[in-house]
């Protein structure tokens, strides 16, 4: 009786004591690799660059394990594929990137960067030779610092710096790999082939498979609204848009009395284009500031001073610098890091859009006085000498000294009323409203300039 006793409790013990190892193994247990990704399935510009950014700063406050990159791009802007490549040399998390389908141009530089590199069957990697929007070759000046960054790149990645320039440099030879006069480009096989890849795969799930990689969550980036607007307005095209319509805006504004459409729509567009730029901290309050102070110096040139001086062109030179830089990531008047490629690229955006305004805004101009389809807004009327309107040199010539009304309002141009005629006049300075008393001063180029007086 006392045997069977000491051996039930001998078993009893023996399974609390085999259980407790069994409870310690699962509090052990390690927590799943945690994953980050992220897309890149779009033109390589700044609105991806932004997103770029966010994916990286969300993986580092997850405590994310790796950064995933699933990619199917043909290229696109060079200054943003370099921010790009930059923040993941920089990542201290392993960054992975899958070539769904391309890796062209821009984006196999950004893919080179990557720590490893996994590919489709029947995806391609290079072509990266640098060209302009007609996808012509630009001149050696930009292939030069293109394979530069290539090297650098491949370089820093554990790759063959000679395969990634060849991806940009015909004249690169490479025994058994290319030949001179062609550009690189590598199929999944190839890439595999020459240790450019790690490994082909038909899915996410396959790489991770390939990669040893079992246990795992996957955190996929999620873009808000508000991400997404930002994204679209902060885009070449958008911005170029929005630009025209601010100098347009302004420009159909100095061309008729008071406040109107022309100028809340500049506005509107102007609070479109700075807002989001000063959201990503790209547009600072100086670059605003500069901008602001631009238009003020050419309403005072073209309101307050006759002719056209330092005024105005010191105006314009400052909208075209406020614009310019606030597309840029400049701090201040330090542009350490920004690359002269960025810098160009935002002020041809600027200054075409502005020329394009500009010439549109005459055409529109131009139709708007010669149809009939706006007849409430042209001048359709005709101006009988019988009913006082007269063109006479010697009659505008006569006039200087004689006083009269303001018969419309003077914003600098409109007309005038001396006795029962009407003449087109220029206001010396700044406005005059419909019925202030006027003197005419002078008569120069077949036109009557005046001033207000009493």
């Amino acid at each position: 009786m006392q045997t069977s006793t000491i051996k039930f409790i001998l078993a009893i013990i023996i399974l609390q004591l085999s259980a407790i190892p069994l409870f310690a193994q699962d509090s052990l247990q390690p927590e799943k690799f945690k994953i980050y990704k992220f897309d890149i399935k779009e033109e390589i510009a700044p609105p991806v660059w932004r997103k770029t950014q966010k994916a990286f700063e969300e993986a580092r406050n997850a405590n994310a394990d790796l950064v995933f990159i699933h990619m199917n791009t043909y290229g696109g802007l060079l200054d943003a594929a370099d921010s790009i490549r930059t923040i993941i040399l920089k990542s201290q998390i392993p960054v992975y990137v899958f070539i769904d389908n391309n890796a062209a141009s821009a984006g196999a530089l950004i893919s080179i960067a990557c720590d490893s590199i996994y590919m489709h069957p029947g995806a391609n990697i290079g072509a990266a030779t640098v060209v302009d929007q007609e996808g012509k070759p630009l001149p050696d000046k930009y292939q030069s610092y293109m394979r530069s960054m290539m090297r650098s790149t491949a370089e820093s990645s554990g790759r063959d710096p000679d395969i990634a320039q060849a991806m940009v440099d015909p004249r690169i030879y490479i025994e058994n790999i290319i030949d001179t006069g062609h550009v690189l480009t590598f199929t999944a096989k190839e890439a595999v082939k020459y240790d450019f890849c790690e490994g082909i795969a038909e899915s996410v799930a396959e790489v991770l498979e390939i990669a040893e990689i079992k246990e795992y969550e996957i955190v996929t980036q999620k873009l808000s609204g508000v991400d997404k607007i930002i994204g679209f307005l902060i885009s070449p095209f958008v911005s170029g848009i929005l630009i025209m319509i601010i100098i347009g805006g302004i420009y159909f504004e100095l061309q008729s009395p008071g406040i109107g459409f022309p100028i809340a729509a500049s506005v509107f567009a102007a609070m479109l284009y700075f807002a989001p730029l000063y959201l990503e901290g790209l547009a600072e309050h100086w670059e605003i500031l500069v901008f602001i102070a631009g238009v003020i110096l050419i309403a005072v040139e073209i309101f307050v001073i006759p002719g056209f001086g330092v005024p105005g062109i010191l105006g314009i030179i400052l909208v075209i610098t406020g614009l310019t830089l606030s597309m840029t990531g400049n701090i201040g008047l330090d542009f350490t890091g920004i690359p002269l490629t960025a810098l160009l690229k935002s002020f041809f955006i600027v200054t075409i859009a502005s020329f394009l305004s500009i010439i549109t805004s005459f055409y529109i101009t131009r139709k708007m006085l010669t149809t009939t389809a706006f007849g409430h807004l042209a001048l359709d009327s005709i101006q009988d000498a019988e009913m006082g309107f007269t063109s006479s040199d010697i009659n505008y010539k006569n006039m200087v000294g004689h006083k009269g009304t303001a018969h419309t309002v003077l914003r600098p141009a409109g007309k005038i009323k001396i006795g029962s005629d009407i003449y087109d006049a220029t206001a010396e300075a700044g406005y005059i409203e419909k019925g202030d008393k006027i003197i005419v001063t002078s008569y120069q180029t077949s036109q009557l300039f005046v001033k207000k007086i009493g």
